[in-house]
């Protein structure tokens, strides 16, 4: 699947629960063109800000299996997120999608002669798969006879057999195949989550993902045949005290070889090991790293690429099977957000850091791909702070705008929630640095990176547990003199958007202004109206739905805070929303409205964050600008009248 371009981290983590993370709620990696070496910084009218989001970018290309010069990646050299495919013989490049709010998954079939793209409505995340000739040419259905649904993972067999998983609310995780000509045939069903993981060489054995026995965090395995019977199962989330997760990392690429790379926790931590489903038994694969550790099978299967992330930063490291020796990949310090070996023995990869935007590079040297136009601006190195919190270290990073503090200070939360901040270039909070806000980045319990513990204690009292951790870092900003205590400004999208309205409600005296993108707001109503799999996860983090366990639910919702409010607040929202519908902001917003408080509220067309490029900027635009006319009302200027500030429309 073609690499999402709206993460920084995109591609680094193995952990494949369902998220609020979703289209367009970060920033980009950087399209198509020459060698970068040369290329000008981006320079002109228009402010460096907004220079690095126009900036061409593209992701890290998917190469046809058994056509590895037909490639794809997404771009928004157009400045909208797209899919492009690449002919690296002949050098072509060409736009593949091209729709009002973007597309951005896709994969190739085995010999490259199909794009194959997944068309929804307008940022909704619910549709159907279409293909294309890679050479271009009209959209057809892909499987014709499946109804839309959400994508619950796809694979293509050299055939031309595909296996797709979907979810609806009526029927819940179901697989299908579909060989070609013929009808598809469910050979799957389950109400809890499931998604199809990958499908053997050979075409004989399906891998699936799915969470059966009701914890969506932690997935079992599941092989089974294309007819559905079954080959084998892994599960590590019985018969101990510890509910434990595995993840497909996909099956050897070798003809006449059935093992899966499987990723597992069983030492607290991500890391690999080899399943034979058909003959039983696994294989350790202990890589003594301190930190969570993805694999890909080098093309020959003689060797695993590793990805071993690290207190916010990660590297490459080749692990030969065969002697057990683990090699260094050198790349910059930074962060590597996807990489792959080609069958040449070269391993490509999309490092960054936060002063230094995206690059794709090569082990063989030089610059993969790269924009025609100009560079995004550099932005200023990260510091690591760690803070003694309520649940042990937490980590943050920390960005200094020139001068001496203390600083007006932003606290940007990340999404997802089981996500993480990291050392990786990222567009927003480089935009609030350039106003002259210092920007702390908190790894909060639940986000990944640190250890299983430290993901999995996102349980029962949802997100007060985050707070807490952010509230921590917040006294040590103060104490350091790092931030105004009276110029403090909460912030973040999706499941940062909820933190922020959470956190404004819940200890209205830290925060000076609010400012929430595509929350969760009225939690139940969220519930109600979401996305299945997110049904799940809110089971999961709850441990029941809303009527099993109300005192859950009203504990951790900002509905039941909002009257406690007294920070200015701006919201966005997509109304196509399926993570975080618009009913139930439209409930908060209407409480805030019905006693005057200060807000402002903007609407966009689309779902779960944008992939329009000029959208971006004007939303973030509109959030420092709010931020910055609330904060001259605490510093005594000509800032908006309490209760005077409403709907900004759409």
């Amino acid at each position: 699947m073609a690499d999402h371009p709206d993460h920084p981290d995109h591609g680094v983590h193995p952990d494949h629960a369902p998220s609020r993370a979703g289209e367009g709620a970060g920033d980009a990696p950087a399209p198509p063109g020459t060698s970068g070496a040369d290329r000008p910084t981006a320079s002109g009218p228009a402010p460096e800000w907004e220079q690095r989001f126009r900036a061409p970018r593209t992701s890290l290309p998917e190469w046809a299996e058994d056509a590895p010069h037909r490639n794809l990646f997404v771009s928004n050299a157009t400045g909208i997120f797209e899919l492009y495919t690449w002919d690296r013989t002949t050098g072509e490049q060409r736009q593949a999608t091209s729709r009002p709010n973007g597309t951005t998954d896709g994969t190739l079939t085995p010999d490259g002669a199909w794009l194959w793209w997944f068309r929804d409505t307008d940022g909704d995340e619910f549709g159907v798969w279409v293909r294309q000739p890679f050479e271009g040419g009209a959209d057809e259905p892909a499987v014709p006879g499946l109804a839309p649904s959400y994508p619950g993972g796809l694979a293509i067999g050299r055939d031309g057999t595909a296996v797709i998983g979907r979810s609806t609310e009526e029927d819940g995780s179901t697989v299908h195949v579909a060989a070609p000509g013929a009808e598809p045939v469910e050979i799957y069903r389950h109400r809890q989550t499931a998604d199809v993981g990958d499908l053997s060489r050979d075409g004989t054995l399906v891998a699936i993902e799915h969470t059966e026995h009701g914890d969506a965090m932690h997935s079992a395995l599941r092989v089974v045949r294309l007819d559905g019977t079954l080959v084998a199962e892994l599960d590590d989330t019985a018969g101990g005290t510890e509910e434990l997760s595995l993840s497909v990392m996909g099956f050897s690429p070798v003809e006449g070889d059935q093992r899966l790379l499987v990723g597992h926790q069983r030492r607290g931590r991500w890391e690999p090991m080899v399943w034979d489903p058909v003959a039983g038994g696994t294989t350790a694969l202990p890589v003594e790293l301190p930190g969570d550790v993805h694999a890909e099978w080098y093309p020959d299967a003689s060797a695993l690429l590793i990805v071993h992330s690290y207190r916010a930063r990660s590297e490459l490291w080749r692990l030969d099977l065969a002697e057990g020796a683990l090699t260094r990949v050198e790349t910059p310090p930074g962060t590597v957000s996807a990489a792959t070996a080609r069958p040449d023995g070269t391993v490509e990869y999309l490092w960054s850091s936060a002063a230094e935007p995206p690059q794709l590079l090569s082990t063989g040297g030089g610059v993969v791909l790269d924009p025609p136009g100009l560079t995004a601006p550099p932005s200023v190195p990260v510091t690591d702070v760690w803070v003694e919190g309520p649940g042990g270290e937490v980590h943050a990073l920390v960005q200094r705008p020139a001068g001496e503090g203390p600083f007006p200070t932003v606290f940007e939360v990340h999404g997802g929630p089981t996500w993480h901040d990291s050392d990786a270039f990222a567009a927003q909070p480089a935009a609030w640095v350039d106003h002259g806000f210092a920007v702390v980045r908190v790894n909060y319990r639940g986000s990944t990176g640190y250890g299983r513990a430290w993901t999995d204690a996102l349980k029962h009292r949802v997100g007060l547990i985050e707070l807490e951790d952010v509230e921590a870092v917040r006294a040590w900003a103060v104490e350091t003199g790092l931030a105004d205590p009276e110029r403090i400004v909460l912030t973040g999208g999706s499941w940062g958007g909820y933190l922020t309205l959470l956190g404004l409600g819940t200890r209205p005296e830290l925060w000076t202004v609010g400012v929430a993108a595509v929350p969760v707001a009225d939690y139940v109503a969220a519930y109600e109206d979401e996305m299945e799999a997110l049904k799940a996860l809110d089971r999961t983090l709850f441990g029941g739905a809303p009527e099993e366990v109300p005192e859950r639910w009203e504990a951790s919702s900002p509905l039941t805070y909002v009257d406690a409010v007294t920070a200015p607040l701006h919201i966005t929202a997509g109304v196509n929303d399926p993570r975080c519908p618009i009913r139930q902001i439209d409930n908060y917003v209407a409480r805030l409205r019905a006693r005057d408080a200060v807000f402002e509220e903007y609407r966009y067309d689309a779902g779960h964050g944008s992939l329009v490029v000029e959208e971006r900027i004007k939303q973030v635009g509109m959030e420092i600008d709010f931020a910055r006319r609330m904060l001259e009302r605490v510093d005594g200027g000509a800032g908006p009248a309490a209760g005077a500030a409403g709907d900004s429309g759409a």
